[in-house]
């Protein structure tokens, strides 16, 4: 059962990024995940009174690490990224990999190695508040493209991620949500689920409300990037019995061309 004890906020950055605030209150501490932007940081930090402890990087591309020395300097917290992306992570202070644990307060969250969009990827699961930072790895209705890794490599660390609870609620680093339902659509289309969701989420984007966090559950029933064993969709890109790692690769080339 869940604590819950951290307190999670969302902030909506440069034209579809995501930060994440992620606070204790009872030590205190607060953790910036992925800052971008210096301002528009702090200016949510100030609006909640949460003094920043922490920053909690998941790779090291600019829109996640761009305002990092920048509130390093200003605030003297504490800069955790991934161990293999170490000197690609400015104002690094330690360096984790798969198996660490890194806490805020008393509240841990496991590390979990998740190469593919890029070589050296973390995320972070809090497991006692069912949340997962996830960066670029996994979407709603997507996963991140393949600019250093494999196929194989992200086809794994999507395994990893499929193993966690269901009710894991997923908080991914983009809002691409109604772009990777049309392109699910195309590759899924016999899907009911991924059908309604997709009305769901049109709905809500008229409405200029967040589709982000997703959780594990609805993603493993809607992301086609979760479902290449699905027989419905090798059949409909033409790959049936296909090894699994290949059915995904060639999801992952349509996406690329979509």
């Amino acid at each position: 059962m869940s604590t819950q004890s951290l307190k999670i906020a969302q902030i909506p950055v440069l034209q579809d990024n995501y930060l994440f605030l992620i606070h204790d209150p009872v030590s205190g501490e607060t953790a910036i995940i992925d800052p971008a932007l210096e301002d528009e940081t702090v200016e949510a930090l100030d609006a909640r009174g949460w003094q920043p402890t922490h920053i909690f990087n998941t790779h090291h591309h600019w829109d996640h690490v761009g305002a990092n020395v920048a509130l390093k300097e200003r605030f003297n917290l504490k800069i955790i990224g991934p161990a293999a992306d170490r000197d690609r992570i400015p104002g690094i202070d330690i360096a984790v990999g798969e198996g660490d644990k890194v806490h805020l307060g008393d509240v841990a969250a496991d590390v979990i190695f998740v190469p593919g969009h890029t070589t050296g990827h973390i995320a972070y699961h809090f497991s006692s508040e069912q949340a997962l930072f996830c960066g670029d790895t996994l979407f709603a209705m997507g996963c991140g493209r393949l600019f250093e890794g494999t196929p194989e490599d992200m086809w794994g660390s999507l395994s990893k991620l499929m193993q966690l609870p269901d009710e894991t609620q997923v908080y991914c680093a983009h809002e691409y949500t109604l772009s990777n339902g049309k392109f699910a659509l195309t590759v899924d289309p016999q899907n009911t689920a991924l059908t309604q969701r997709m009305q769901d989420v049109e709905a809500m984007r008229a409405a200029g409300k967040p589709t982000v966090p997703t959780t594990i559950g609805l993603e493993k029933a809607t992301n086609p990037f979760l479902r290449p064993m699905s027989e419905s969709i090798q059949e409909t890109v033409g790959l049936i019995g296909a090894p699994i790692p290949a059915v995904f690769a060639d999801i992952r080339a349509r996406k690329d061309s979509f």
